[in-house]
């Protein structure tokens, strides 16, 4: 079975964040055990981007072969550049992202790369964001599309559009949870330092990524190892002394930082792990149990009750 395809599109005068962002989340991904692959293709063999650093070696787009369930990304560049009245191969181009869309590979813009997914169709009626800077003129070039404003980034139908420069991290790493889970992106956000991972507002929200808006290394610490322990029993002490605090220190710090105390944490993370267990007929509640740490049955199905 072939590994899934990431294909960036590197358009002339591209944003380098909108490539290198999302780039290094697959990189990471694929670093902890990911099964992808990354290939990269332009219209041309080397383009200048929009700082003005070149970026060669580059496969042209029509000899990179797309199949289902790859992904086509297309990093913003300047906006000039995407809405003028022609580009290099622009009919060629429009063709290939379309014919990969209708064989199923999913289509990503991230920032203002949504003004080409417009220019070729793929964006009609369908949800979608960019810059916020752009968002109007956007809608008023392509009024076609359902443009949603002040959020992170879009999915619909097979196709994912983001707001601008760091929102494609978030996106990517929504991507990620989609082909792995919570806890593999939870993973390979922490390798980037990006404790909190932002959603668009249509997605569910997961405890392994949320509570981490803070910068206390400690803290990080304490929930790194609660999400990798949670089967075995985790005692204040043991917990402060990882986070080098008394343990009243740490209660306290940690609520101030967190915003739940430490056993509200790990109720939620255990919370979590049942929701993926339930869904093993094979595995019994006394399994579960101990899988998550607990005492009894009882407090699985106690658990198991306030779960939506």
């Amino acid at each position: 079975m072939e590994k899934t395809k990431i294909v960036f599109l590197i358009l002339p005068h591209m944003h380098l964040l909108d490539l290198a962002g999302p780039d290094q989340v697959f990189h990471e991904a694929i670093d902890l055990g990911a099964d992808l692959t990354i290939e990269y293709c332009s219209v041309e063999k080397s383009v200048s981007t929009s700082s003005h650093l070149s970026i060669a070696r580059l496969k042209m787009f029509n000899k990179v072969k797309i199949n289902k369930g790859d992904y086509v990304f297309v990093p913003g560049a300047e906006v000039n550049f995407l809405t003028a009245k022609s580009f290099p191969f622009e009919k060629e181009l429009g063709k290939w992202v379309k014919d990969a869309y209708y064989k199923g590979a999913f289509i990503c813009s991230i920032c203002t790369g949504a003004f080409f997914l417009a220019r070729i169709g793929i964006l009609n009626q369908k949800k979608c964001t960019t810059h916020w800077k752009r968002t109007a003129e956007l809608k008023e070039r392509y009024p076609a599309i359902n443009l949603a404003e002040d959020i992170l980034f879009t999915e619909d139908e097979g196709v994912f559009t983001s707001a601008g420069v760091t929102a494609g991290i978030d996106m990517a790493l929504y991507i990620i949870e989609r082909l792995r889970d919570d806890n593999f992106s939870f993973k390979v956000a922490r390798e980037l330092v990006v404790y909190m991972r932002r959603q668009g507002t249509e997605l569910q929200q997961s405890v392994f990524l949320n509570y981490r808006n803070h910068i206390h290394s400690g803290v990080h610490k304490v929930q790194d190892f609660i999400q990798e322990n949670i089967h075995q029993k985790l005692t204040l002490p043991k917990l402060a002394e990882l986070a080098y605090m008394s343990s009243r220190n740490l209660t306290r710090i940690f609520k101030k930082e967190t915003g739940v105390t430490i056993n509200e944490y790990m109720s939620l993370i255990r919370k979590e792990y049942l929701q993926i267990l339930i869904l093993n007929p094979d595995l019994t509640r006394k399994q579960m149990a101990g899988m998550c740490g607990l005492k009894s049955e009882r407090q699985v199905i106690r658990l198991l009750k306030n779960i939506d």
